[in-house]
């Protein structure tokens, strides 16, 4: 059975735009996920550990008959193939991939929490998905967008270019 997810992604080291267009190339040839929909993509300040530099952003809405556990290793699995490294928490790197939402499954384990427990802390996955999925409601908390975006601590975040998938 199809189900809708959405995946954050954001890169701060190389080509942080070439590093989003061959995220999205690499979850295109993986057969059991489809992309929907992509937003624009956003740069954004470094949220945690800020002495490092700022994020490129986008959220993608894909359909997939993966169960939650298997599309995480297969999101793991792109991010290790593009040389994502294991550095610290909130650290630089070249792609994360994060599991935003699972149709509207709650799932809390040691491995996959889904919802992503950050999201509406995060202005940089709030603001592009409102822009493809504007009616979305946490699948958990129940509150929508709009009202995840009032409750949402500022942070720095500008549009800053169309992204094709």
């Amino acid at each position: 059975m199809l189900r809708t997810i959405f995946l954050g992604l954001g890169s701060n080291e190389g080509n942080r735009s070439q590093n989003l267009e061959n995220c999205i190339g690499k979850i295109k040839k993986a057969a059991q996920i489809k992309i929907i929909q992509c937003s624009s993509i956003y740069e954004s300040e470094p949220v945690g550990y800020t002495d490092q530099n700022w994020f490129l952003n986008a959220v993608l809405k894909c359909k997939s008959d993966l169960n939650p556990f298997d599309l995480l290793s297969l999101v793991k699995e792109i991010e290790d193939r593009m040389g994502r490294e294991k550095t610290f928490r909130w650290g630089p790197r070249v792609i994360d991939i994060d599991i935003l939402t699972y149709s509207d499954q709650i799932i809390e384990s040691e491995t996959l929490t889904i919802p992503h427990q950050e999201m509406p802390n995060r202005r940089f996955v709030l603001i592009p998905l409102a822009e493809i999925e504007p009616s979305f409601i946490h699948p958990q908390k129940k509150i929508s967008i709009e009202k995840m975006l009032e409750q949402c601590p500022e942070n720095k975040i500008r549009w800053y270019a169309n992204l094709n998938c």
